[in-house]
């Protein structure tokens, strides 16, 4: 039906009119009655909701990428945000053996106890709190984790603060809800972490949650420990919930990244969101959980039973292998991306009209490219088409992402530099129209 209303499959465009979301059957003369009853031509449309739910530019400027290659253009790809890495052997050995021993039929809603138990050990160690397994949700991504909350507390009309430049999800969730969505700026002169005074005017008796992501995808950003203390204090006596994403929470190239778990009164009213595709390297998995007080995770889990039923058997044994086994595949990773880092930044801040601030964590490079005298859009389509370099807008991060662009360093060191020379050679283009 999507397909014939003009939307690719699979592809939701940002923002969806209702309009282009009918479908009208086509009149056919041989029934034109039925046991007596004429047949006309009929109209289908889908739900109001479906015309405020978002998606991921990302996977829209991957499509349009293949389709240059299926043309026979050569594309670097920078546009997509995950690890270019295997899963480490010992994980895949751990999945390939639950396969085998018969781990392939349902498993517990909230995730195998053994399972939840490690979890629970690993973020109270790593996030230096206290959590038990009745309050982890083992879920098949992180996403669930967002949509799940989010519908499990949110009326239509509460507000939601979220960070913007920010994951796309977030706002396609809230609108989607019918809450309301409240951007907050991330600002690059602060690492592109929050202006308190700005947060603190936006808290309304209608802010019903707020969304933190550090380390934060797209600016690589991560939020420090006296803003997180400051957050603690504007939050801790509000009926509000925080929903802090933290699934960059291993990738990071200076200070660990703090959770605001941590602050007296915090625990209790934060979930945290986490997983095993960015450090493991398991996008294809889809296996991540929540971390949550526990009457939220009996909502998460029963919204849960009436959508997944549960997350894939053999996946969550491979979950327990990651967590329990060696972690030098991950160190190994974080390592090759820092010196991704500091070769795309270096490169970036030498071509006219860009300037890159380092990032702290996960595997983005967020450059200002207002100075090029081109929108964000413009200059992303250039280098795609003109230049055969994938990357992202600032604005499929949202509004405030005008004037940036996303560039994924998560791609060998060659194709980094391909690309680099590749954008250093298309800058002729807007320094010669200046």
């Amino acid at each position: 039906m999507l397909a014939a209303a003009g939307v690719p499959h699979g592809l939701f465009p940002a923002a969806l009119r209702l309009e282009s979301l009918r479908y009208t059957f086509p009149f056919n003369p041989s029934l034109s009655s039925v046991w007596g009853v004429p047949h006309r031509r009929s109209v289908m449309q889908l739900a109001e909701r479906m015309s405020r739910i978002g998606t991921e530019s990302a996977f829209e400027v991957l499509v349009k990428a293949r389709a240059l290659e299926k043309e026979g253009k050569h594309v670097v790809h920078l546009e997509i945000g995950q690890p270019d890495f295997p899963t480490p052997p010992h994980v895949v050995e751990a999945g390939k053996r639950a396969l085998d021993e018969g781990w392939t039929g349902y498993g517990p809603t909230a995730g195998f106890p053994e399972f939840r138990e490690l979890i629970a050990g690993y973020v109270s160690r790593t996030r230096g709190i206290r959590v038990d397994a009745d309050q982890v949700c083992v879920v098949p991504g992180g996403k669930p984790i967002m949509f799940f909350t989010m519908m499990a507390v949110l009326e239509p009309g509460d507000e939601v603060i979220y960070p913007n430049p920010g994951f796309p999800i977030y706002e396609s969730v809230i609108d989607f809800l019918g809450a309301r969505a409240v951007p907050m700026p991330l600002v690059e002169a602060r690492g592109f972490s929050f202006d308190l005074d700005q947060f603190a005017a936006r808290l309304s008796p209608r802010t019903k949650m707020v969304v933190l992501n550090s380390p934060a995808n797209p600016t690589g950003g991560v939020i420090p420990r006296d803003d997180l203390a400051r957050l603690a204090e504007l939050l801790r006596d509000r009926d509000v919930l925080i929903l802090s994403d933290e699934i960059y929470s291993r990738i990071y190239y200076g200070e660990a990244p703090q959770s605001i778990t941590q602050f007296d009164g915090m625990l209790e009213k934060t979930i945290i969101l986490d997983g095993f595709s960015k450090t493991y390297s398991m996008t294809g998995w889809r296996l991540g959980y929540g971390v949550m007080p526990r009457w939220l995770a009996d909502a998460v889990n029963l919204l849960m039973v009436n959508s997944n039923s549960c997350t894939a058997s053999f996946t969550q044994r491979a979950g327990l292998a990651a967590l329990r086994g060696p972690q030098d595949a991950v160190d190994l990773m974080v390592a090759e991306f820092r010196r991704r880092r500091d070769a795309i930044v270096k490169g970036l801040n030498a071509i006219p009209g860009f300037r890159c601030a380092m990032p702290d964590g996960a595997f983005y490079a967020f450059p200002n490219v207002t100075a090029t005298g081109m929108s964000s859009r413009d200059l992303a389509d250039l280098l795609l088409n003109n230049a055969g370099v994938a990357c992202l807008s600032g604005t499929a991060f949202g509004s405030y992402g005008d004037g940036y662009l996303r560039f994924s360093y998560a791609a060998s060191l060659e194709s980094i530099e391909e690309a680099l020379q590749r954008i250093r050679t298309a800058s002729e283009r807007w320094v010669g129209a200046r």
